[in-house]
């Protein structure tokens, strides 16, 4: 597996950036690829199905000038600001070419089974980073002691899936409580909670997840090169548009 650290100028590249590997995959890369980016500013990310207008608090979001995007995977709306850090992988479906030691390859045929796989990876690696129970809710959030630290959503092609999320480390839940108002539909251990009763921040470096992370996966030997023209174009046709934000 190929790792890419890497932050871009601005989040509709960041954003684009996932679907471009996720592209490079499905064209036949021959690796599975770990990505990390930790993002500087605040913007609220809208899943593919988000309604915009149900799911953001959008008088709010201009009073602070904090703009809204949309991600090509599903799952619901989040804020993404400093504190933040964001994973992204890129599996490929062929169980034939799964790299010595992945548990389960072919659970990566089906949506649960991908879940399930990366979920257990994950809820693994973080109990044994901080040495206490970690439980997957809600079909794919990690939580310790029933508050959510990480949200996570995927986008299926033929080839390959891209399984992204966030871990909160560090993020101003108050601002979430201002910019996102509690959805309609929730997990069930959820119980109506409003932000700052459900969600919680791990409270450890970046680089310490990073680290935990990369070795359940196995990812070391950097990615040779960005695929940057397949980002820009993305960027700049899907991201960047208010018709791609506002489509629902």
């Amino acid at each position: 597996m190929k790792l890419v650290d890497c932050l871009l100028p601005d989040p509709a590249r960041n954003l684009a950036c996932d679907e471009a590997l996720l592209d490079l995959c499905e064209a036949g890369f021959d690796h599975d690829l770990l990505r990390f980016w930790e993002p500087r500013e605040y913007f609220v990310v809208l899943g593919y199905s988000s309604r915009i207008r149900a799911d953001v608090e959008l008088p709010s979001c201009a009073r602070l000038r904090v703009p809204v995007f949309r991600r090509c995977s599903g799952g619901g709306t989040v804020l993404q600001g400093p504190g933040c850090l964001n994973f992204s992988l890129v599996l490929r479906l062929d169980a034939s070419t799964r790299p010595a030691g992945l548990k389960e390859p072919e659970l990566l045929t089906t949506i649960s089974g991908t879940t399930r796989l990366v979920m257990d990876t994950h809820r693994v690696a973080l109990e044994r980073l901080l040495g206490e129970k970690v439980e997957v809710a809600g079909f794919s959030d990690l939580v310790r002691g029933g508050l959510k630290f990480s949200g996570n959503a995927q986008r299926r092609k033929r080839r390959a899936v891209l399984f992204h999320g966030t871990f909160l480390l560090d993020l101003d839940l108050r601002l979430v409580e201002e910019l996102l108002p509690v959805p309609a539909r929730q997990p069930p251990y959820r119980s109506n909670r409003p932000h700052r009763e459900f969600l919680a921040n791990l409270r450890v470096p970046a680089g310490t997840v990073k680290e935990a992370l990369a070795s359940a996966w196995r990812a070391a030997e950097p990615l040779d090169g960005l695929p940057t023209d397949r980002i820009e174009e993305l960027a700049r046709a899907v991201y960047e548009t208010k018709e791609w934000t506002d489509r629902w």
